[in-house]
């Protein structure tokens, strides 16, 4: 019944009450997503039935995120609200094909407006109301430099790494990044290796956030070969020169189970 009320007192604006310090219940988004997402497919219609997702967004909304005591505790956190208001998102705008047809919530929007769905500002968290390019940029890569984290984001895509039918939890944070990772690089929809011909066919994931994987492209291979199958990361560790690496076009395909 508190979280509750404080979702109540947060939706008043102006009010400047204190929200709460308590993290989440992570484990009710587990939950949602075990009961919802199959192969990294969600059931869209049959989340959309379900209020466990308001319930837990509220928690989400109530939390004040500097008060949680760990770096995993704080990353789990805002890995689980991305993914959760992304979720939101889809519900509420109800795309037919993919996630880029989202855009200003109007009829007859501006021809020079260029809102996109990551630059929509809906999602709470504690006092403040995010975009979800800010939540991915300006918190989750600029303060964790973690790469691992692009394994774990869900932009409700085909090509996006799946949607992990769980949620992050500081105690497990680490394996489950891992885990994402093996997962993502081991997907030969996502990315591709051929070790006759020594290419590697890479997500544009690798091409668009190369910073945070390395400084240059044979850095970005090295650490996308950690996470590859045993016999394409013993060859690409062994002589990386040897590779030639390319970047596969991007499905933006939304992500939604078939009826």
């Amino acid at each position: 019944m508190r979280r509750l009320l404080l979702a109540v007192v947060l939706s008043l604006p102006g009010l400047g009450l204190p929200v709460q310090a308590d993290a989440p219940d992570h484990a009710l988004f587990t939950q949602i997503l075990t009961t919802h997402v199959q192969k990294g497919l969600v059931d869209y219609d049959a989340l959309a039935r379900d209020e466990r997702l308001t319930r837990y967004l509220a928690q989400i909304a109530a939390t004040e995120p500097e008060t949680l005591t760990s770096d995993n505790e704080k990353l789990a956190f805002w890995l689980n609200a991305y993914n959760a208001y992304t979720l939101k998102l889809i519900l509420e705008r109800r795309p037919n094909r993919s996630i880029q047809e989202i855009g200003p919530k109007t009829t007859t929007p501006a021809k020079d407006d260029k809102t996109s769905a990551w630059d929509i500002r809906f999602a709470q968290v504690g006092r403040r109301t995010y975009t979800l390019n800010e939540m991915e940029h300006e918190v989750i890569r600029r303060t964790f430099r973690d790469a691992r984290v692009h394994f774990a984001l869900n932009c409700a895509s085909g090509s996006c790494p799946e949607l992990r039918p769980e949620a992050y939890e500081a105690e497990t944070l680490g394996k489950q990044l891992d885990d994402q990772g093996r997962q993502f690089l081991a997907d030969n929809a996502r990315n591709r290796f051929d070790l006759e011909t020594k290419t590697a066919w890479l997500s544009s994931i690798f091409d668009w956030y190369r910073r945070d994987f390395g400084e240059s492209e044979r850095t970005v291979l090295r650490r996308a070969a950690q996470y590859a199958p045993e016999a394409v990361r013993t060859s690409i560790q062994s002589n990386p020169e040897a590779w030639t690496v390319k970047y596969l076009d991007y499905d933006w395909t939304l992500n939604a189970k078939k009826p």
